[in-house]
């Protein structure tokens, strides 16, 4: 049987070879929600990554649907729920992307301890503000790493590298693991507030992390601390970190993602002490790459019935 692949929101090509040797392949980026109602019923398999919403009315109209990839880690763009019902199995690409966002993670936090973006544009604008750009070093600060899975741990990793103090706190990885990690484990949120210089971000967006960090829990946070968010957007209430940023309790925010994406012109990204960036965590070619590799591995291997290593559903 010859497959039929719909490809949503692009792939590189090397993920294409891959399918084009079981399948045919229809790369179709940037079709509209109102087309894809009218065309999935002739696929067995959709790559999408988090443009693309596989809702539960998508899945009603893919007769023929066998599987679903997500070229990347989140999932919250597919209705899990409505997959399982219709016995439709859902794959992604957890590992492709570590480095590259653990990379970007990083580089937000150099960029607001060192206040890199402001003096880049004081530059272009002809200045010389040497003595009013005056920084913080990140050797011997305490890192808070809030989910220690793989993004979290490798974050946690490359920061104790350059001399700072981890500690991680992740509810459903036993202390003893998190240690083995590279971490300090912490039991409760509250410590990690009180320690942490830098907090940043790796959970999933669902029910229970939705909104998770709002004004109380920034309250608890040592003055002048900064947060990076290279995860999901929603995790984090925009409204709460902003008031948080204007009181000068957070000394600086590095976004990646948001509620609303893109936020268009939103406040919190115009804020002089946010450094934002528009998803651009996996965006390097080498994880590209990985990520298109493997999602196509994976959804041909769902299709064959073979053994799945990133099955989600």
């Amino acid at each position: 049987m010859r497959w039929k692949v719909l490809i949503t929101d692009g792939l590189r090509p090397e993920g294409e070879v891959i399918l084009a040797r079981e399948a045919e392949v229809d790369n179709r980026n940037g079709i509209d929600a109102e087309t894809l109602l009218q065309v999935i019923g002739e696929y067995h398999a959709v790559i999408v990554r988090s443009r693309t919403k596989i809702t539960a009315a998508v899945l009603e109209a893919a007769t023929n649907l066998k599987v679903v990839g997500r070229a990347g880690v989140g999932v919250d763009n597919i209705d899990l729920e409505a997959a399982k019902a219709r016995g439709v199995t859902v794959v992604n690409a957890p590992q492709a992307s570590t480095q590259a966002v653990a990379e970007l993670a990083l580089g937000l936090m150099f960029a607001l301890a060192r206040r890199i973006p402001e003096a880049d544009a004081s530059m272009k604008r002809g200045e010389w503000r040497k003595k009013q750009l005056k920084g913080m070093e990140l050797h011997g600060k305490t890192l808070g790493v809030i989910g220690m899975g793989r993004i979290g741990s490798r974050v946690g990793q490359l920061a104790k590298a350059m001399g700072m103090r981890v500690v991680g706190y992740d509810p459903l990885i036993p202390a003893e693991e998190i240690a083995r990690r590279g971490a300090e484990p912490l039991a409760e949120l509250d410590a990690l507030y009180a320690q942490a210089d830098v907090i940043t971000l790796h959970v999933p967006l669902t029910p229970n992390t939705r909104g998770m960090l709002d004004a109380a829990a920034f309250a608890k946070m040592k003055p002048g601390v900064l947060m990076i968010c290279a995860a999901r957007g929603g995790v984090i209430d925009e409204d709460a970190l902003y008031q948080a940023l204007e009181a000068g309790h957070v000394g600086g925010a590095g976004l990646d993602v948001f509620a609303q994406e893109p936020p268009g012109a939103s406040p919190l990204v115009a804020h002089p002490r946010v450094v934002a960036t528009p998803h651009i965590g996996a965006q390097t070619r080498e994880a590209q790459t990985r990520v298109a590799e493997d999602i196509a591995t994976e959804v041909l291997a769902a299709l064959q019935g073979k053994p799945l290593r990133w099955r989600v559903v």
